[in-house]
Formats: structure tokens, C-alpha cells, sequence
């Protein structure tokens, strides 16, 4: 995608600070909500702006959304997920977060500035004169489906949510507090943003009318396609799913990049793999993934901190054969001079010369061919792989283990040489067990593992066996916990808000 700067300059007369009263500032513009938005470029701009937040605002910034904080609540708060720390993600890996959980906060806030700067978006583009209708409604598109997205995140994460749109914008009242959309209400608002939207963004951006490159990472009608289908997924509509993965599959426009590291390298931006993604380049507009998930005391990737990581027990579960299994840090020599590794059973004291690791980073976002600050790796919000595994698990609740749903399955596996499934192994419950394990391994720190969880009703099963097993208290509690506490600022400027039963 091109990557545009709206910078705004605000210019002092002086060159040195006084008191003198006489100085007054000289105006170069007056940007308003009349004038700001005139030509196609001012709406590519503002367009380009909402895709901005699913990272951060600057370079100082990036670590918000989808740069990082976002996988501490989908993640971290999982079976798979670990923290070695204290405080906010602390809380997240133990199960024991609040209402005044800072990653709480900060996703929220993230997301609803995303939805902000797309009501914006829509409200001023709608009344430029001077772009066509076509161009007109090719913005608006990409806006909603931006909106769409981060709505499915907010309901994913704590159910009902404040609905705004740019309607409101209008209203002279628009800031009174209102109560929360039901979950029934929000997804029927999904549901008819992204089929309209899907009626009208191209498949891709090449040869398009509007936009002179070949923009890859703007919305396409196959990521209007596939966020439905999870939508679907989410509510248990199987058919639905069938139904729109194989739209999507139909339009013939993805498949599974050829190696399963080579996905995730930075210096790989975009592939036919790639439905939906926040794409970064480093130091320009760069993330701090690696920061995050970079290892410790590593000899190449260094100042690291060992934030977002995997716990052994998950790592444990992949084959040898499995190339996945290659894509975390398991053992290596320290720039402390001991050799990093897993211990040999829970609670063991290292020998000398060795360091026990509390958890195992992964390579997914912190490659050890990357050494900048701020790094350029893309995050796939969407992808094929998950495509092929949400209709293999749509196909098993319709009919129970059929040809397609496996051959689906092993498609996926033998990307990563793991072993291959049998269908005379599985009946519907085991290969519904099949494919969460499955979803586990290929999707790891992806933004899908509590949903996944979930949605197969194993969240408080398979969580609280993991900390029981490695001696902590099983603090996940069904139905309370399928919805993440309410920011509790957010709560105070809106006590309509109400964690009385999400304690």
C-alpha cells in the first residue's frame, strides 16, 4: 500500500521564547470540517488514516492494535499463551485481570480510534463534489470494512459494545451516553456492512481504476468474504461458513505460501497467501513486534525483552517432523554464557552453565535476520490457511469427518510436513478436537486462539488444566469470563457500561 503522511505544522513567529505580548502567530491554514476534504487526494489520505490505526499513530507508537498489544488479549489469556511477567499481560496469563487491566484499556482505546477515523472518513467523503460516485464508493468500502473489523474485535473481546457511526456524527447529541448494542444487534450490523461491502471492492488492486499501483493490503471483496465467514463461525452458522469459504476459495485468488517460516519472514510483505494485513516497513512506519517476542540474552537478536511468548507445554505438542515446530527459540547460547533451554521437569534447578527458560519465544515475529528497533513484519489478520481450516471445521459440524474436510486439513499440514490425518481415525467430536489443535499449531499468536477456545467450549477446560498442571490457581470461569471487564475508565464516562457480571 503507499504510504501517505498528513503532516500539520503549527508555526510560531520568534526565534526565541519571551513574554512579549505583542508576538502574534501567523496563520498558514485553517483546516475544518468544510475544508478538509475537496479532492481524491484528501480522501485517500483519511482513508489511509484509518488503515494507520490498525498499527499506531508515529514510529514512537507502533505497538498498539495489531502491532503487539492486541495478541496479550487473544493470546496471552489462552492455554498457549505465557507471560513471564507481572503486571497488565501478567494478569492476562494468570487469568486474574480486572477492570483496571492497562491492556484492557489501550485495546479498546485502539480500536474505537480506528472506528473513529473511519466515521470521519465516511461522514467527509460522502459530500466531495469532486470525485466520482465509483471513486466515492470504493473509499467508503475500505472504511466500513475497517470499521467491521475492529466491531468484530470489540464484540470478540467483551461482547456488547458501544455501536457509533458516522450517521451519528451528525446528531447535535451525538456524545450522550447510550448502552451497549446487544451481540445479536452488532453482528446483524456486521453482517450488512460486509455484504455491501463485498458487492463492491475488487478482488485486487491490479489494473485499478482508482488507485495508479498495485496497492496490496487494501480491503479486497475476498477480506469482506472471509471476515464474514468468521463472523458465521463465531455464531455457530455452519452452512453460512461453507457457504463463504468456498466463495472465497472460488475467487482463485490465494493459496498457501510454500514454507511455513517463509511466511512470517519480514522481508516477505505480501504473498497469494495474504487476505487482510497490516503491513509495515521498518523504521518508517515499523511495529515493535520483535521487541516483544524476541528472546533474552540472544547472541544476534538483541535488547529483546521475552514478552509475548509460548508456554513449553504447547511447544511440547508439535511433531519433530513439523516444520512449525522450528519456528520458536528453544535452545541457545546466552550472551550471558549459559545455555538457554527447557527443563527437564517442572521445577528442576539448572546445572551450572545452563539457564532454564520460563517459556519459549517465538521466530513468527522476531526472525533472527531482523535487527532493527522497529521492525517491518507484516501482521496477517487474515489468511488462507485459516480459510481452508474454518470450512474444514464447518464441513465436520454439518456432516461429521468427510474426505474434503481432511484433504482441507492436510492441506495445511502438509505445507509444514506434519503428519497427515486418516479419516478412519476421527468421528465428529475427535476431529473437531483435531482441528482446534490444529488451528493451535498453525495460528499460534495470530489473534484467533480464545475465540477458537471459545467458540469449541474448551476455554475454562483446557486453560485451567495448563495452570493446574504447572501449579497455579484455575481462575477462568465459564460463562463470566467469555467477555473480557469493561475498561473501568471507560465505565466511569459511561456507567451504562456494567462489569456487575463479568467479575
Amino acid at each position: 500500500m503507499k504510504k501517505y503522511t498528513i503532516l500539520f505544522l503549527l508555526l510560531t513567529a520568534g526565534a526565541q521564547f519571551s513574554c512579549n505580548q505583542d508576538l502574534e502567530p501567523t496563520v498558514y491554514s485553517n483546516l475544518t470540517n468544510t475544508n478538509g476534504y475537496q479532492t481524491k487526494s484528501d480522501a485517500v489520505a483519511a482513508i489511509n488514516s484509518v488503515y494507520a490505526r490498525l498499527k499506531g499513530p508515529t514510529v514512537g507508537d507502533n505497538f498498539s492494535y495489531w502491532a503487539t498489544r492486541h495478541f496479550a488479549l487473544t493470546d496471552i489469556a489462552t492455554d498457549l499463551g505465557h507471560c513471564q511477567f507481572g503486571g497488565d499481560p501478567g494478569q492476562l496469563s494468570l487469568g486474574t485481570w480486572s477492570s483496571t487491566n492497562g491492556l484492557l484499556q489501550e485495546d479498546w482505546n485502539s480500536m474505537y480510534k480506528l472506528i473513529a477515523n473511519a466515521n470521519t472518513a465516511i461522514f467527509g467523503i460522502t459530500s466531495i463534489a469532486a470525485i466520482s460516485d465509483t471513486e466515492k464508493a470504493q473509499f467508503i468500502a475500505e472504511a466500513r470494512f475497517l470499521r467491521a473489523s475492529a466491531y468484530m474485535d470489540l464484540t470478540d473481546a467483551w461482547g456488547p459494545v458501544i455501536l457509533i457511526t458516522e450517521k451519528d456524527l451528525a446528531k447535535p447529541d451525538y456524545l450522550v451516553q447510550t448502552p451497549p448494542t446487544s451481540v445479536e444487534d452488532m453482528d446483524a450490523f456486521i453482517i450488512k456492512e460486509l455484504n455491501d461491502v463485498a458487492n463492491i471492492l475488487p478482488v485486487n488492486y491490479k489494473n485499478n481504476a482508482i488507485y495508479d499501483t498495485d496497492d496490496v493490503g487494501r480491503a479486497t471483496k475476498g477480506a469482506a468474504l472471509t471476515l464474514l465467514a468468521k463472523l458465521y463461525l463465531r455464531s455457530h452458522d455452519w452452512q453460512k461458513v461453507a457457504d463463504l469459504t468456498q466463495q472465497v476459495m472460488s475467487l482463485n485468488e490465494y493459496s498457501l505460501f510454500p514454507t511455513y517460516m517463509g511466511l512470517f519472514k519480514e522481508n516477505n510483505k505480501w504473498c497469494n497467501e495474504n487476505i487482510f494485513s497490516s503491513l509495515s516497513d521498518a523504521n518508517t512506519n515499523g511495529t515493535e513486534l520483535l521487541n516483544h517476542f524476541g528472546p533474552t540474552d540472544h547472541p544476534v537478536l538483541k535488547n529483546r525483552w521475552q514478552y509475548y511468548t509460548v508456554n513449553w507445554d504447547f511447544y511440547n505438542t508439535f511433531g519433530d517432523e513439523d516444520d512449525r515446530k522450528k519456528c520458536f527459540f528453544p535452545e541457545f547460547m546466552g550472551t550471558d554464557g549459559l545455555l538457554h533451554k527447557q527443563a527437564p521437569s517442572l521445577g528442576a534447578e539448572p546445572p551450572a552453565g545452563e539457564l532454564y527458560m520460563p517459556d519459549v519465544c517465538t521466530r513468527k515475529y522476531a526472525d533472527d535476520e531482523t535487527t532493527t528497533y522497529y521492525d517491518g513484519h507484516s501482521v496477517n489478520i487474515l489468511r488462507y490457511a485459516d480459510v481452508l481450516l474454518s470450512r474444514a471445521e464447518a464441513l465436520n459440524e454439518i456432516s461429521g469427518p468427510t474426505s474434503e474436510a481432511i484433504d482441507l486439513i492436510n492441506q495445511v499440514k502438509r505445507r509444514s510436513h506434519a503428519k497427515q490425518l486418516v479419516i478412519s481415525d476421527y468421528n465428529q467430536a475427535t476431529l473437531r478436537d483435531a482441528i482446534l489443535q490444529e488451528r493451535g499449531w498453525e495460528l499460534f499468536f495470530e489473534g484467533k486462539r480464545r475465540q477458537d477456545l471459545i467458540r469449541m467450549n474448551k476455554y475454562d477446560v483446557l486453560v485451567n488444566a495448563y495452570h493446574l498442571r504447572v501449579g497455579e490457581a484455575a481462575q477462568i470461569k465459564m460463562p463470566q469470563n467469555k467477555y473480557y471487564t469493561y475498561p473501568q475508565s471507560q465505565v466511569d464516562l459511561n456507567p451504562k457500561l456494567s462489569n456487575a457480571d463479568r467479575q
